[in-house]
């Protein structure tokens, strides 16, 4: 199984199953992560920032790169809904305009 760190949740380690999500990943392990429009790539709220490990990543999606195409998604970014890791770890942090309230962030 594969692993997400989330630096700026205390080192937040998810363990990551083959072709699931990383937000299925996330709250699998009980995590809260924003999403909006319920994890349908039809908006950027669950976005991450990919600090290590981006080329461990899938392909982008339909959803990311019409994000992309738009400059809304940066490319260090991918949105958790719709991205899967592939070939190895990766370390990413919430954005800040996505951040939770009830969360504490480091």
């Amino acid at each position: 199984m594969l692993k997400l760190t989330v630096q700026n949740l205390a080192q937040l380690e998810v363990k990551v199953a083959p072709g699931q999500t990383l937000l299925q990943a996330l709250q699998a392990q009980g995590n809260d992560w924003m999403h909006a429009c319920g994890g349908k790539g039809r908006c950027t709220t669950c976005r991450i920032i990919v600090l290590q490990g981006l080329e461990h990543f899938g392909p982008l999606t339909e959803a990311e790169t019409r994000y992309r195409n738009r400059g809304r998604l940066q490319e260090n970014e991918r949105l958790t809904c719709q991205c899967t890791l592939e070939s190895g770890d990766a370390t990413g942090k919430v954005p800040e305009q996505t951040k939770l309230p009830h969360l504490l962030y480091s």
